[in-house]
């Protein structure tokens, strides 16, 4: 398959969340075209088991490829853990995951070894960043805490005052006890709630957005391939697609890209 680098970008994920990815990637690189698909008639992945997200990101990756992307973004951490190896082994273009390049920034910001990671159930149960960070530094100290309320938090617009505040610190206050100096959120809902949860651990502590180091690792990539698309392209275009339910991701997405989504096409996925 010939890639171009007037193509775009294909980001996918189990709904809304990967849409601080996008965001992340629409900042640093101004000039790629992107297609977004939410798999919204599927959300959650995280209670599910591998092999069925596995078959759902193998689905989700056709859809996308079908329509000429040159590199694969799997903004969703769940699906970065269970089937990022299939999809790389399955795809004719690069594809990376949100796990790796959160690990690997985290790993350089550390002052004294100690990293904090937050994320879904799902996402801590499998062990994905532990893994990663350890694999990175084989003595780095690694404590990882499941925070579930924040994604109904800020799915709902609730990331400031009285009540993430509270729950923030029900998650995280035992952090600073424990030596944590860095902290990856390791969830693409997190970051709107990156307010709050800077205020609980304290200043000391470096947050690191997975979807920052992801967008970064993106134009790192691109870049060494040659396939960064021309300043001269003009405004790129972007494209939403979901699986159910577009007016709700139109209308809670936007808090998410910090922009307006103009429409989103339902597409259905048969499996």
């Amino acid at each position: 398959m010939r890639q171009d680098s007037h193509g775009p970008i294909g980001v996918f994920d189990s709904g809304i969340g990967g849409l601080t990815v996008l965001k992340a990637l629409m900042a640093r690189l101004p000039h790629e075209r992107t297609l977004y698909l939410g798999d919204t008639a599927r959300v959650p992945y995280g209670t599910k088991s591998g092999e069925v997200v596995t078959r759902y990101s193998l689905k989700n990756a056709e859809f996308l490829l079908e329509r000429g992307i040159k590199l694969l973004v799997v903004a969703c951490n769940t699906a970065s853990a269970a089937a990022l190896p299939a999809l790389q082994a399955a795809l004719p273009v690069p594809v990376l995951g949100v796990i790796e390049p959160g690990a690997r920034t985290a790993l350089q910001r550390t002052r004294g070894g100690g990293v904090g990671v937050i994320g879904t159930p799902g996402t801590v149960r499998s062990g994905a960043y532990q893994r990663a960070l350890e694999a990175g530094n084989p003595k780095v100290a690694v404590k990882a805490t499941a925070c579930p309320l924040f994604v109904p938090l800020a799915e709902e617009g609730w990331t400031t005052g009285d009540v993430p505040l509270l729950v923030a610190r029900e998650y995280l206050a035992g952090f600073a006890r424990d030596g944590v100096d860095t902290l990856v959120l390791g969830c693409t809902h997190y970051p709107l709630l990156k307010g709050v949860i800077a205020e609980v651990v304290g200043p000391h502590v470096s947050l690191v957005d997975s979807a920052e180091a992801t967008a970064e690792a993106v134009a790192e990539l691109l870049g060494a391939k040659g396939l960064l698309a021309p300043a001269s392209a003009g405004a790129p275009e972007h494209a939403f697609f979901v699986t159910d339910v577009p007016e709700r991701f139109v209308e809670v997405g936007a808090r998410f890209l910090g922009r307006p989504i103009p429409s989103a096409e339902q597409v259905d996925l048969r499996f």
